[in-house]
């Protein structure tokens, strides 16, 4: 067994955080991932040739966490073109073009988003991310699904169903009425207001130059020869008062401090001795991963663009509830256009019962539907596959059920003995966002420093 200061378990960019804070100050650190690889949720790979950020991708204005972390590793990042008409498709299933903000619906329904969004926006300017369950409103809004706070605001179900997608479908990854309006505000408060995630060309603003992927990577070659170690799945740990001992299949490592800078879903994963405290298990039984299938769909040229498109359509009657236009940044040579897309919660329990091909179909069907016949027939297609990733299972990230948030809330960073959790699962500001992994990272660091 191998003594440490600090025994890290996990090397997405909130362990890595860790790890290099600790470190600079002169502690001695190891890093356990289960995985083949750094990153986490972050990865960039090429895929029959072409580059794919599998993983996450976009940096917005509000991250400054992740903006200063990209300008202290000398990272260059470039915008997402978003140049000419926007796509919406109705719940008439008319498709329709529009140019800035106000997508092209009827004057009531459009007074109704503006309305729900202002609320929305009041109702988080009154919240602490860090703290939700201490909301003036906390207990009604935990109570209720975002779905019934929907409808007992607005009769418009257009309205409804727009204003849902936003959190639902498009953050959560989870159908509306499964988490509460506290969750809801909170996905609101943590971007810094519900008006920042209904505008794509905000929250969906910039890419970094080789994929995200790129700040996990330098944050591990910062670490001393042998600090990270891949394929050591943990099983056990073993703590008091004074530390612990943490077993992989290769191996145990003992450290004074074990930080899992994993989601909480995979905290019980791990048998511990003595076992957590019952409020830490309980807990977790009442969070979950989203679903959703990200699709990278690559074409011989971006034609979208020749039809005064910029690529960014969306629908809450389609099975691709959003797509973008993620052509990577200029390169000599290449000429290939592609698109992401999305299809969350039940559309992608639907979607998933199917052959792969008739998948495909599916999906190219939706495109056409908002792009014309032309995405119909591209040169690549690719699905990431976090759904059934072993140690991540589903996307994007992790929310309490409905009523548990108030009840649990409170727990998710507490320290049990020498054992400290962070991930962008539990943050404030940057919640499920590397931002919010990196916030994490940077407090239990600061905490174990003290």
């Amino acid at each position: 067994m191998t003594d440490f200061d600090v025994v890290v378990v996990g090397a997405g960019v909130t362990g890595l955080t860790v790890a290099n804070r600790l470190h600079a100050a002169g502690r001695r650190v190891l890093v356990l991932e289960a995985r083949d690889r750094v990153g986490g949720r972050l990865l960039t790979e090429d895929v029959d040739g072409v580059r794919l950020e599998v993983g996450g991708q976009w940096v917005s204005p509000d991250q400054s966490a992740l903006l200063a972390l990209i300008d202290e590793l000398n990272l260059e990042m470039y915008s997402r073109y978003r140049a000419g008409d926007s796509v919406y498709i109705g719940r008439d299933g008319v498709r329709r073009t529009f140019e800035g903000e106000k997508f092209p619906v009827s004057e009531t329904t459009a007074a109704e988003v503006e309305r729900l969004v202002k609320e929305l926006d009041r109702l988080a300017a009154m919240m602490d991310p860090l703290s939700p369950w201490e909301h003036p409103d906390a207990d009604e809004l935990d109570r209720i699904s975002f779905a019934a706070w929907l409808a007992g605001q607005t009769d418009d179900p257009e309205a409804r169903d727009n204003v849902g997608l936003y959190v639902g479908p498009a953050m959560l990854t989870k159908p509306a009425h499964s988490f509460s309006a506290l969750s809801a505000v909170l996905m609101a408060a943590s971007a810094g207001g519900f008006s920042h995630l209904v505008d794509a060309d905000f929250i969906l603003d910039r890419r970094v130059v080789g994929g995200l992927q790129r700040v996990p990577l330098a944050l591990a070659s910062r670490l001393p020869d042998g600090a990270v170690r891949l394929d050591e799945a943990v099983t056990k740990i073993e703590w008091t008062g004074d530390g612990a001992t943490v077993f992989t299949g290769q191996g145990s490592y003992h450290g004074r401090n074990v930080v899992l800078a994993v989601p909480p879903t995979l905290v019980s994963r791990v048998q511990y001795l003595p076992a957590l405290p019952p409020v830490q298990a309980q807990m977790r039984q009442h969070i979950s991963f989203g679903l959703v299938i990200k699709l990278h769909i690559t074409y011989e040229t971006p034609f979208w663009r020749d039809l005064g498109l910029s690529g960014t359509a969306f629908s809450p009657y389609s099975l691709v509830h959003e797509a973008y236009d993620n052509t990577n940044e200029d390169v000599e040579g290449e000429t290939r256009g592609t698109l992401v897309g999305f299809v969350s919660d039940v559309k992608a329990d639907s979607l998933l019962s199917l052959d792969p091909e008739s998948r495909k179909r599916q999906v190219l069907e939706a495109l056409a539907a908002y792009y014309g016949e032309q995405a119909l027939t591209p040169v690549h297609y690719y699905e990431s596959p976090w759904m059934a990733d072993e140690w991540t299972v589903g996307a994007f990230g992790t929310s309490f059920d409905i009523g548990s948030l108030t009840r649990y809330g409170r727990h998710l960073r507490s320290d049990v003995g020498p054992l400290a959790f962070a991930s962008s699962d539990i943050a404030g500001l940057g919640f499920q966002h590397v931002d919010g992994a990196i916030r994490m990272g940077e407090a239990v660091a600061a905490r174990i420093l003290i």
